[in-house]
């Protein structure tokens, strides 16, 4: 087969798509003919050489992937050979197969087409496991969103109105601010003009935010800890801003307020099953009844994986960049 590889890190020239050993379901594993993969920052990042795969994994770029089921690996049950599929990865979506934990294996949704269902995985599994399982988002509180207009971003506005939250986002244009209000979000802060936590003051009567998810790291720790209501939960999944920076433990406490720092990637493989089987169960629904749909901003071939990497780092998308084998 074929698949983009990372031969020496570097800028987006450092991807090639290069012929490779086709991969092998191991026990548990089902063989997934790639229709289409997303392009997530871990991908940018793992190819500067900052942010390796876990131990076991494909060495290729690519978290989630689309396709068909080629093959079962011993004991699988419930599969067969030919089932459109979507599926979070470790990594080896950029290539046109790739072995996966059938725990991390989901049906396309009723009413999606193939490709387009390559933009779920990773989005869906991160929202659902931080927003609703790890910081128990509830119906009436306020969710900020930071990066409104980003893959996560547009999922997360999407299914915290579904369970009845007020959405508030921030993002870099009034482009953007609009494209989140039109997916539901009530409270739109361009965080190139405006200082989240005073306007998020003004909106909820100084309460502040029930709910933090945040991209950002260090660069927003401060301000991020003092826009969280009493009670609030800070949920970390990104350090676009840093990885270092002063916690003021004393406005936690006042607050009773929680902070919590995760990654999806290099969790044991019952954590993932456990988080895509409550993906199955709560999102899937609300994407099949169109309550819910991945916002894609484009699509492109795999072959041009770093042009699309350029577009990814330039951050003038919205929602999704896919990859395509076809």
């Amino acid at each position: 087969m074929y698949a983009i590889t990372v031969p020496t890190p570097g800028g987006p020239d450092a991807l090639v798509w290069t012929e490779v050993p086709d991969p092998v379901p191991g026990d548990g594993e089902v063989l997934v003919e790639v229709v289409a993969t997303a392009v997530n920052r871990a991908d940018l990042m793992q190819r500067q050489g900052l942010y390796d795969p876990p131990p076991g994994a494909s060495p290729y770029p690519g978290l989630e992937c689309s396709g068909r089921i080629a093959a079962l690996g011993p004991g699988v049950s419930g599969w067969a050979v030919g089932d459109e599929v979507c599926a979070l990865l470790s990594g080896g979506g950029y290539a046109e197969k790739v072995a996966v934990p059938v725990g991390q294996v989901l049906p396309v949704p009723d009413g999606l087409d193939v490709v387009t269902a390559a933009a779920l995985p990773e989005v869906t599994a991160t929202v659902w496991s931080n927003v609703f399982m790890l910081a128990h988002l509830r119906p009436g509180e306020t969710l900020l969103v930071h990066g409104g207009g980003s893959g996560i971003g547009t999922m997360a506005v999407q299914l915290a109105k579904a369970v009845g939250a007020r959405v508030a986002v921030t993002a870099g244009s009034r482009d953007k601010l609009e494209r989140c209000r039109e997916l539901g979000a009530d409270i739109l802060i361009d965080y190139r003009e405006q200082d989240f936590v005073e306007e998020l003051r003004k909106v909820t009567g100084g309460a502040g935010a029930d709910v933090i998810l945040d991209i950002m790291g260090a660069k927003y720790l401060e301000r991020n800890v003092n826009a969280l209501a009493v009670n609030g939960r800070l949920a970390i999944i990104g350090l676009q801003g840093g990885r270092k920076a002063e916690l003021d433990l004393g406005k936690l406490l006042t607050k009773r307020a929680a902070v919590m720092g995760t990654t999806l990637r290099a969790r044991p493989l019952a954590e993932k099953a456990t988080i895509t089987a409550a993906v199955r169960e709560h999102v899937w629904p609300l994407v099949s009844g169109g309550r819910v749909r991945p916002v894609v901003d484009r699509t492109m071939p795999l072959r041009d994986a770093a042009e699309a990497h350029r577009v990814v780092e330039g951050s003038s998308h919205v929602g999704k960049v896919l990859l395509t084998t076809a």
